[in-house]
């Protein structure tokens, strides 16, 4: 395996941990703020604050690392992405100021507060769809080289139907990925009404999920034919990535297997996951730059893999630590005794 590839691959496993554990977060604000304008907040709020408290700090670490790495492995990204998400990255900066200053608020403030729910909700949709930008933008066309400068196309980019079509697979993979996962844990907590209401939400976010992935299908193969060649060569990832949704689907429907179908989500969007960056190899964007010709170096490139790998090995033990001593901790789940994150 060249350096290149490992890089890239490292960077992609955290994309995904960030995807999976920011889903869950996001998710679960925007259900907590949907909660208390529909005064449902004595169901849903209790569960989803004790998510919330212990694991929100993790959740951008691994954004984190993967910004750092994303500009230490493959430098000219900083050059092409840099100036062009100035003001999607900036957008997404505040909206992760907002959640930050909720988290204080809710745990040093006013309790509760409607206003501060509901920023906090809306930021959680409003983020996974500002840093879905970055998608649509690598797939080409959206980047016009003024002299040596590229320049982001914003009457491209927000008229072309791949990127609403992008932005809505967010938004419904965030809802789902977070409703499958709470279903689980209130279920685990053994509040009847919590999961009632939550494995509901479930599957009501599983029909815009599977339509808005059929649609950026359609709207890739107009628009990156290549890519979409890719993508159909490896068929059989999706296809097992969706044989997986189909069962997940069908043991909430069945109100049972709930551990079951939360593994089930997670390989399923693994599979999606890796097959789509597999599928984009070796485009970082279509057809400027691939991960070739923007890779630094050697020297350079096994330092960064080694600390990757490090950061990697001090991440993966202290999420599960907060995980075993909250999230599993049955005493915590069930709301009894005294544990503050």
């Amino acid at each position: 395996m060249s350096l290149e590839i490992l890089g890239i691959s490292v960077l992609w496993l955290f994309l995904f941990g960030y995807v999976m554990i920011g889903s869950i977060d996001f998710g679960a604000g925007f259900f907590n703020a949907y909660s208390v304008i529909t005064g449902k907040r004595h169901i849903l709020t209790n569960i989803i604050q004790r998510y919330l408290s212990p694991v929100w700090e993790i959740t951008n670490v691994f954004l984190v690392f993967f910004f750092v790495g994303i500009v230490g492995f493959f430098p000219k990204t900083a050059f092409y992405y840099g100036t062009t998400l100035l003001v999607p990255a900036s957008i997404a900066l505040a909206l992760l100021a907002i959640r930050g200053s909720y988290y204080a608020f809710e745990s040093y403030g006013s309790r509760g507060h409607v206003g501060y729910s509901f920023m906090y909700g809306a930021s959680g949709l409003l983020l996974p769809a500002s840093l879905s930008v970055v998608l649509t933008i690598s797939e080409g066309g959206f980047i016009r080289m003024h002299g040596n400068n590229p320049v982001l196309d914003y009457q491209v980019l927000f008229t072309s139907p791949l990127t609403w079509s992008i932005v809505l697979l967010a938004i419904a993979a965030v809802l789902y990925i977070s409703a499958v996962f709470l279903t689980w844990y209130a279920n685990a907590a053994g509040d009847a009404d919590a999961t009632r209401l939550l494995r509901k939400y479930a599957l009501i976010w599983s029909i815009p999920l599977a339509i808005t992935v059929v649609g950026i299908m359609v709207e890739l193969r107009k628009h990156n034919e290549a890519h979409y060649a890719r993508m159909v060569d490896m068929w059989y990832l999706f296809a097992i990535s969706a044989l997986m949704f189909i069962v997940t689907v069908g043991c909430i429907w069945m109100k049972r297997n709930y551990g079951l179908a939360l593994w089930l989500l997670v390989g399923q969007f693994a599979l999606a996951f890796f097959g789509y960056g597999i599928s984009h190899y070796p485009y970082l964007l279509y057809p400027h730059l691939t991960i070739y010709d923007s890779f630094t170096n050697e020297a350079m490139a096994i330092s960064l893999v080694i600390a990757f790998v490090l950061g990697l090995l001090l991440l993966v033990p202290s999420l599960y630590l907060v995980l075993k001593l909250f999230l599993f901790d049955k005493d915590y789940v069930r709301g009894k005794g005294n544990h503050h994150a």
